[in-house]
């Protein structure tokens, strides 16, 4: 057992899904052509006049009272100044000392444990551009900047250092993205990086308050990848104080390939950015009122659906936290689960023939042509004995390939379920004429021997037999 303590916080950015960027007018979506979603007040030509998003100031509203910040009456934009290429002002438009939210929490369970990570702050900002190096131009002499990108609103979410394994850390940012998912502020699309996070990690020795000297990895937008960094740190840090060695307090980059951090460039500290006031921003009030408007719109959040399914549907756990990832997820069970009146067995479709349809085709449950009322058709079909459950696994891959409902699917393709006793008799006397030696091992007290038998009538059918009916009249044919 290691003798020292990970310490890990996180400064996770969510890209708000507003129309419009921060400050101007312009078009925030993701994927126009490069520098085509600009104007003179994303780029930062002399002499305009930024106004405030009043729906990005609303949604950060909604982010931190969904995290169970307290929300600010009186807030303020502050210029944050660093000098970068892909960042045309020579500054950001940031919040420093009075963010819009302060001292939240968010609960999550994390192998059956529950964790509850702090935040010290949730504020809003402009987001900078994005440079495009040779990799991607071919021209490994020059590097471009895409200003699409720069203003659109960009809400920050920075925890207290409470986390104490990378895979703690994991499993807090996964509970942030559920969150922000299921209030419809932020698509958190991972792959156009509108949500990715710094990771701050540092050791210091079991027992002590201390904390030691921190390193960042900077802008990740992968679970795996930080996960992975986080804990190559904690062993290099380890090795490091181990050695008597210290740490430096860095800026790192993780390497995918070679599984190792390098040094990016030295920590800035928050004097470093020289912070004051956005003299062309007039700070804002929030009155109490639109607070609490804004808190009596929310949706039921994540936790609670969790809750309720477990509760309201009976259904284990683990299918509640999986049906509860997404907030689409929730509400599509839900519909199976009513109109079927049998939630569990909803479950056990989505979760298994379902997803895994959707994994081979890579596709998410939004964009497939399995809809809740295909699931709680199949349920209930499968219920009242029309169909068994292998040839449900045929009508639901034909679903999602063609999109008609299980009902025509049957019908068409002539799957219904063999339960007439008379026809089922004869498939089972001719079956038990063919395999004398099973007959004699069932009559010998090899009752194991009655599952092979009754896989023989299955595929004399094409899976089609009622297989409890089959049991019992094979059981009955041999006096078992």
């Amino acid at each position: 057992m290691s003798k020292y303590e990970t310490v890990i916080g996180l400064e996770i950015h969510a890209e708000l899904d507003t129309k419009s960027k921060l400050f101007c007018n312009c078009d925030a979506g993701f994927g126009g052509a490069a520098n085509t979603n600009t104007c003179p007040i994303c780029t930062g030509m002399p002499g305009v006049l930024p106004v405030a998003n009043k729906k990005a100031i609303e949604y950060t509203i909604r982010a931190g009272l969904a995290m169970n910040c307290e929300i600010a009456n009186y807030s303020k934009f502050d210029r944050k100044n660093y000098f970068y290429p892909d960042l045309p002002k020579g500054y950001q438009i940031s919040q420093f000392d009075l963010p819009l939210c302060r001292e939240g929490y968010v609960d999550f369970e994390l192998n059956g444990e529950h964790k509850r990570v702090r935040i010290n702050r949730i504020h809003l900002e402009e987001d900078a551009g994005k440079l495009i190096h040779g990799d991607v131009t071919g021209d490994q002499s020059k590097s471009y900047v895409d200003f699409n990108r720069s203003s659109v609103p960009l809400l920050e979410i920075v925890s207290e250092p409470d986390i104490r394994t990378p895979e703690e850390a994991i499993a807090y940012w996964r509970s942030v993205k559920e969150i922000l998912e299921y209030i419809q502020v932020s698509d958190c699309n991972m792959e156009e990086g509108s949500f990715r996070c710094d990771a701050n990690i540092s050791l210091r020795l079991f027992g002590s308050e201390k904390l030691g000297t921190r390193t960042e990895l900077k802008n990740k937008n992968s679970f795996q990848h930080v996960l992975a960094a986080l804990k190559y740190e904690e062993k290099r840090q380890s090795r490091l104080l181990d050695e008597g060695e210290t740490v430096s307090q860095t800026t790192l980059l993780y390497d995918v390939d070679s599984g190792r951090t390098s040094p990016m460039r030295s920590k800035e500290e928050s004097h470093d950015y020289r912070y004051f006031p956005e003299p062309d921003l007039v700070p804002f009030e929030i009155a109490n009122e639109e607070i609490e408007q804004i808190k009596a719109d929310l949706p039921e959040l994540p936790n609670s659906v969790r809750q309720r399914f477990t509760a309201e549907y009976d259904l284990p756990t683990h299918d509640a936290h999986f049906l509860s990832s997404s907030r689409y997820l929730a509400s599509y069970f839900e519909a199976a689960a009513k109109s079927s009146q049998d939630p569990k067995g909803c479950s056990n479709w989505i979760m298994g023939d379902l997803s895994g349809l959707l994994n081979n085709a890579g596709q998410s449950i939004e964009d497939c042509q399995v809809t809740a009322a295909h699931i709680s058709q199949l349920v209930v079909l499968i219920n009242e004995g029309s169909i068994n459950g292998k040839i449900g696994k045929t009508v639901i891959a034909d679903c999602f390939e063609s999109g008609k409902m299980p009902k025509q699917i049957i019908e068409e393709k002539m799957l219904a379920q063999i339960s007439d006793s008379g026809e089922l008799a004869d498939i089972i006397a001719q079956v038990i004429a063919q395999n004398p030696k099973s007959v004699k091992d069932i009559q010998e007290g090899k009752t194991k021997a009655i599952g092979f038998l009754v896989g023989r009538v299955m595929k004399e059918t094409k899976g089609k037999a009622n297989p409890q009916l089959v049991n019992q009249i094979l059981r009955e044919q041999l006096g078992v």
